[in-house]
């Protein structure tokens, strides 16, 4: 407490807790609001899809491409820029777009943990369809 004295009346002043713990509670809110929105609205995002990539020594970046992304999870789904396909459809949604654009190009990326099973119904869907422009997705592995 701090007791502050005037010529009438003696004032005191007491800090309360109960301020700085509002104070410090809506800055850890801001912040927490803050950085989740900055978290999901990251350009380096590129797909809301969960997929993890194999691993290869000889990986490049493809960057500045306009390309449809194929994606394959380990559960065996199927997704074209981030819209679910049904197996059974894959080989007419992705004619659809090969003959809106008849130059695509199509990155393929798929999980590591997925049946191999997949990953040839989708490159046989591709390859049926003539589909030149096809580039599959991995990370680049580490050297020791």
């Amino acid at each position: 407490m701090i007791k502050i004295k005037s010529s009438r009346n003696d004032y005191i002043v007491a800090l309360e807790s109960v301020a700085m713990t509002d104070i410090v509670l809506n800055m850890f809110i801001f912040f927490f609001i803050s950085f989740s929105i900055l978290y999901t609205f990251s350009p380096a995002r590129m797909s809301k899809v969960d997929v993890k990539l194999p691993k290869a020594s000889s990986a490049v970046s493809l960057e500045g491409a306009d390309r449809n992304i194929l994606a394959v999870t380990k559960e065996g789904n199927f997704f074209l820029d981030d819209e679910p396909v049904a197996p059974g459809n894959l080989k007419s949604t992705l004619g659809a777009r090969h003959k809106e654009n008849p130059s695509m190009s199509l990155l393929l990326k798929v999980d590591s943990a997925t049946k191999f099973n997949n990953v040839v119904r989708a490159l046989d869907a591709i390859n049926e369809l003539g589909i030149q422009r096809v580039s599959v997705a991995a990370v680049k592995k580490e050297e020791r």
